[in-house]
């Protein structure tokens, strides 16, 4: 296969992608701007993200880095604890990790590469070039020669993270929004604690009157600790503070909750700032590219979505090439699935954020918005327990791996064994549903009147009949013709 594939950025979703082009035959180039090892904030982890990092290659390697395992997530909104135990709501073995970033991106970059992937690093790519309309080359700085080169290629992903190098740079349609113009500011202690009756290894997501604080553990008894407000009224703390250090260290004091973690912690110096945390593009793909991770969208840190976004992305990217590659759907299909699945996956959860930041609402009404959104699995395995199951699913991110192959929504979900973890095996099974639902004609239905009227069944395009693959190979298929599949029913 000569197609050549070029990935801008080596984070999540740039390495999921090149593992799974580059597994497939694909001629790869992933060029990366810095040097990995790097710092990156995103340290905890949806439980959907375990199973992408299983089907790129990548999970024992990462399972044998030591990191906390994270089994769900505890938020002290206002005056109610919302204990989300993944276990208990979707049974034993489903379960992801609070990471280092820096050692678990180089984790999955180094697997890009073992995939076949010619990774280079401290490779800056300036521009990405047009024939018209279409991406064709990238002008990048070669580290080796000092030299600024062209590389041409069939198709780009451009996963260059907020740089944003098609969405933001070329096309300049990145667009901050209006909802969640907040600001992070965090650091970290050797030692700490979690609240009571958190799930083993789970965030910790604190409410207060101006923003919320998160608790992250990590490895080597260290906490990452950070408070996210409105960009205004940071603005109006900064002005009370010498210094950003003591800036976090009085924002720790205000809140008795995190003050009481933090009591057997040391504070290690260093603190760090971000802004800008939301924003989306007004297309996600064209001819030639698909902007994968940050460089499409970025929603908010409140509910730990963005490497789940990142890899999800990764992914969808990879089945759309290798679909057009292989002339198994038009170049025009498999951008139109593309778009569709990921918007509807940030929308979706946009929707949820913002729910959750009217805090006067409560627990009930959270639960009541997050059943709104997921289309209710029906596993009788584990009992539903109210509408947690439905909150937690998209905390988790699970949620957008089922919609993307219609996992798991009728009564043959049954047949998955009680003892499935979120291992490659619940892709392959949701992909298997996903042809079925397919075939059958399933419809689409709106199930929510968020912003783009979302639609929960966004992992099969009922309109074009196409859904994802992952065997014999990733990609996307068409449902059959509605005459060959009656008379296939006929014959059974």
């Amino acid at each position: 296969m000569s197609s050549k594939i070029l990935v801008i950025g080596g984070g999540p979703a740039g390495s999921t992608a090149a593992a799974l082009l580059a597994r497939s035959g694909l001629s790869v180039t992933l060029l990366e701007k810095e040097t990995f090892p790097r710092y990156h904030i995103g340290e905890s982890i949806a439980s959907s993200c375990r199973t992408i990092v299983d089907f790129v290659g990548a999970l024992d390697e990462v399972d044998s880095r030591g990191y906390p395992q994270k089994n769900g997530v505890l938020l002290r909104w206002g005056n109610e604890d919302w204990a989300i135990d993944w276990a208990k709501i979707f049974g034993p073995g489903v379960r992801s990790w609070q990471v280092d970033r820096d050692d678990f991106d180089h984790v999955l970059l180094n697997n890009a590469g073992k995939q076949g992937a010619k990774i280079i690093q401290g490779a800056a790519v300036k521009r990405v070039l047009f024939d018209g309309e279409r991406a064709t080359a990238a002008e990048w700085f070669d580290p080796e020669s000092g030299e600024v080169r062209t590389i041409d290629f069939d198709y780009v992903v451009d996963a260059s993270g907020r740089a944003g190098l098609i969405p933001s740079q070329h096309f300049k349609h990145r667009r901050p929004t209006e909802t969640f113009k907040n600001v992070a500011i965090w650091g970290y202690w050797q030692g700490g604690s979690l609240l009571p009756n958190s799930p083993s290894g789970g965030i910790n997501v604190i409410s207060a009157p101006d923003g919320w604080y998160w608790v992250i553990p990590l490895r080597g008894d260290r906490y990452s600790i950070g408070f996210v407000c409105h960009q205004s009224r940071f603005l109006e703390r900064r002005k009370e503070h010498a210094s950003l250090e003591d800036m976090l260290a009085a924002l720790v004091q205000e809140s008795p909750t995190v003050r009481g973690l933090t009591a057997n912690g040391t504070y290690q110096p260093g603190v760090r700032v971000e802004q800008d945390f939301s924003y989306i593009s007004d297309s996600f793909c064209g001819p030639g590219y698909f902007a994968a991770g940050d460089s499409a969208c970025f929603l908010d840190p409140l509910l730990s979505t963005g490497v789940h976004l990142a890899l999800y992305s990764g992914m969808l990217a990879s089945a759309s090439i290798l679909a057009t590659i292989h002339g198994d759907v038009t170049e025009e299909e498999a951008r139109a699935f593309y778009e569709s699945l990921y918007r509807n996956a940030y929308q979706r959860l946009f929707t949820l954020v913002a729910g959750v930041y009217q805090q006067q609402a409560g627990k009930r009404a959270y639960f009541g918005l997050a059943d709104a959104l997921v289309h209710d699995s029906g596993e009788p395995e584990y009992e539903k327990v109210d509408g947690a199951r439905a909150f937690a699913q998209l905390v988790a991110g699970l949620a957008d791996l089922d919609d993307a192959a219609e996992g798991r929504h009728d009564s043959t979900a049954a047949a998955a064994p009680a003892e499935q973890d979120n291992s490659v095996r619940q892709l392959f099974l949701a992909a298997e549903e996903a042809r079925r639902m397919a075939d059958a004609r399933t419809p689409s239905a709106p199930v929510s009147e968020a912003p783009g009227k979302l639609d929960s069944h966004d992992l099969f395009d009922s309109a074009t009949g196409l859904y994802l693959v992952t065997t014999p190979r990733l990609g996307i298929r068409r449902a059959k013709p509605a005459d060959t599949q009656a008379a296939a029913e006929q014959s059974a």
